[in-house]
């Protein structure tokens, strides 16, 4: 045979070779004793075999560090967990002036951004014009007090918009309502459970296509508004464009050019830096991201006038509905209500939502989460927190008769651009919010809806982003078609079955590499002597241990059991009996053909894990490596003279 048949073997300590032999007790040749230190001995009981004292030896001399230095050191001491929860503790004791008035500044100007957005979004739900402003002032607020996040925005979105249409078409508002509680709960128990790992089963092309194909189902549903085209369902391309009415068509295409082209002013640059033109570019940039107020403003007031010099019915626009009173108040949300003839309860307002009740919370959580990555400073981000501070956001809303929120990338850039200091400036875009809720109110039935639909279209087309195709097509198979099923699942069958097959998608790659990972044989030579060497490229599971001993297997034929076989277990995630049992199974036909099986770089817990085997041998360095390649070398000559 090739090793002597009681060899000691496991972790070498250095420079102690020789003192932890075995060959008196063994019978064999004090050379090779001399030659192989041992962590445990195969010749003892099997409760006595591993010597806790010799794997001690080996690891503290590996990691010994001297404790002045380390006692030089310490971890940051954590914040209270009342801190960590009601973040706003962490910042108000250093909050000063400077930054009382940069928040206010972003908080105006973040204010005149969300007021008509608010009023579009809650249009394109489907929801009269309060809805959408109840959502961005109580949002608003909670978040300064439970916010992690300065450039972070609450209020109606496109997504949630798009959702809320989706679960709530052609139903009472109070369903709306509810799923605003419903998607808060969840949010909060995501973020009470630390559950925001299901969000990394999201892979970027998934979010990418189902982000572009909502985005391109808001510009679907909103161009009949933009054309006045007020028919129903899906009319056919020849009754659509009949019924296209010139006046609306004509507001509405003079919006969106005036508000793409007011985007442009962001982007000027001037040939000379001087305060001026620091001045003047700044104006510019106040304008154009007031762009969607002042479009909103102006053609209102152009209604208003000409209502004042003819009538409601004289005006050539489709317009608003008219909002009666809009003053927010606080009350439970309507888990049982009446709506013509019928008695909603609890458990039909559920049967009504299905699975929206999941699918709107996660979408929101996977938004929210994604533009906290994209503006936190640190890289420190406590998603929990901000899944928290989302689902209260959504549950308080509920009692102020909000629609379901998130955060939105247009404001969080708006924040950051207007020089957002803290949370405190959600503040001042709350109370802006109110008191637009109190003052102008009576006014939102003057705003064309050809302008609303312009000032959607506007925010969500630069969202669609097709590049991807050509890029994932070229790099990754898999990725691209995740993508192009889900962008066309969300706009066949509808969003939130786009989504889940793009996460269902995914899992199944990742179960599939679970179950077959990959791994890299090559024959190496290490001195005088050669092995053959087989290194994981991927981390291994008990799912993928078919596939290892597959390889093991395959390797000894290719080889004709010529060599030893060294398996890097570095890569071993979570040994378990099923390891177990496949090492010592392979490691027996291997003994067969008298093949060694080095096992290297696997921890003394492991190690313990595995029984007594007489061709198995660990290692951690390379010069415990070559020890026992030398051992295996030499051992025919040294048993044929033993």
């Amino acid at each position: 045979m090739r090793w002597p048949r009681k060899h000691t073997f496991g972790l070498w300590p250095k420079g102690n070779s020789g003192n932890r032999g075995n060959g008196g007790a063994t019978g064999q040749p004090e050379a090779v004793a001399a030659t192989v230190a041992t962590i445990y001995n195969p010749g003892c009981e099997e409760k006595e075999k591993y010597t806790a004292q010799n794997g001690d030896d080996y690891y503290g001399q590996a990691n010994t560090v001297d404790l002045d230095v380390a006692s030089k050191y310490s971890k940051p001491k954590e914040a209270h967990w009342l801190v960590r929860r009601i973040f706003f503790l962490s910042w108000i004791t250093s909050y000063d002036r400077e930054q009382a008035f940069a928040d206010l500044i972003a908080g105006i100007t973040l204010g005149l951004t969300i007021i008509p957005q608010s009023i579009a979004y809650a249009a394109l739900a489907g929801l009269s014009s309060e809805y959408g402003l109840y959502s961005a002032f109580i949002g608003s607020i909670i978040y300064v007090f439970f916010g992690t996040i300065p450039q972070v925005s609450i209020g109606p979105t496109s997504l949630m918009a798009i959702l809320t249409l989706q679960f709530c078409a052609d139903k009472p508002v109070q369903v709306v309502i509810v799923l605003a509680f419903l998607a808060g709960l969840v949010e909060l128990a995501m973020g009470v459970f630390q559950l925001g790992f299901i969000v990394s089963f999201i892979p970027a092309p998934v979010t990418k296509a189902f982000t572009s194909g909502t985005a391109l189902i808001v510009v679907f549903a909103q161009i009949k508004n933009l054309l006045g085209v007020r028919m129903k369902g899906f009319p056919s391309i020849g009754d659509f464009f009949t019924n296209i009415r010139a006046t609306d068509a004509a507001m509405g295409i003079s919006c969106m050019i005036v508000l793409l082209l007011l985007r442009l002013l962001s982007q000027v640059n001037f040939k000379q830096d001087t305060p001026v033109t620091r001045r003047l570019k700044k104006i510019l940039w106040y304008i154009s991201i007031s762009r969607n107020a002042l479009v909103v403003f102006f053609t209102g007031l152009l209604v208003f006038i000409w209502v004042k010099k003819s009538s409601m019915e004289a005006v050539p626009f489709a317009l608003s509905s008219k909002v009666s009173s809009a003053m927010p108040t606080i009350k439970l949300p309507p888990f049982a209500f009446e709506y013509q003839n019928r008695t909603y309860v609890f458990t039909d307002i559920l049967h009504e939502l299905g699975s929206g009740i999941v699918v709107v919370p996660i979408v929101a959580v996977l938004a929210n989460v994604a533009i906290a990555k994209a503006f936190v400073k640190d890289g420190n981000l406590d998603a929990s927190q901000e899944m928290l501070t989302l689902g209260l956001c959504n549950i308080a809303g509920s009692f102020f008769s909000a629609m379901p929120t998130c955060g939105a990338f247009t404001r969080s850039a708006v924040s950051q651009a207007s020089g957002v200091r803290t949370p405190m400036a959600g503040i001042y875009t709350g109370l802006i919010v109110l008191s637009a809720l109190s003052i102008l109110t009576p006014y939102f039935q003057y705003i064309p809806k050809a302008s609303l639909s312009a000032v959607l279209i506007a925010a969500v087309i630069f969202m669609i982003d097709l590049a991807p195709v050509k890029e994932l097509w070229q790099t990754n198979k898999k990725d691209f078609f995740s993508w192009v099923g889900s962008f066309i699942i969300c706009l066949v069958a509808g969003v939130e079955l786009g989504l889940l097959f793009g996460i269902v998608l995914s899992m199944v790659f990742i179960l599939l590499r679970l179950g077959n990972p990959k791994f890299e044989v090559t024959l190496k030579q290490h001195e005088s002597a050669y092995y053959v060497h087989i290194v994981p490229q991927s981390d291994v599971y008990y799912t993928g241990v078919d596939a290892l001993r597959s390889e093991l297997r395959g390797a000894c034929r290719l080889y004709r059991n010529d060599f030893p076989v060294v398996l890097d277990c570095g890569r071993f995630m979570q040994f378990d009996a099923t390891f177990s049992e496949m090492l010592i199974s392979v490691a027996k036909e291997m003994a067969s053909h008298d093949v060694l099986l080095i096992l290297q770089n696997m921890s003394l817990k492991v190690q313990q894990m595995l029984p007594v085997l007489g061709n198995v041998r660990f290692c951690q360095e390379d010069s415990q490596l070559s020890s026992h390649l030398q051992v295996e070398k030499e051992a025919p000559a040294l048993e044929a003279k033993v």
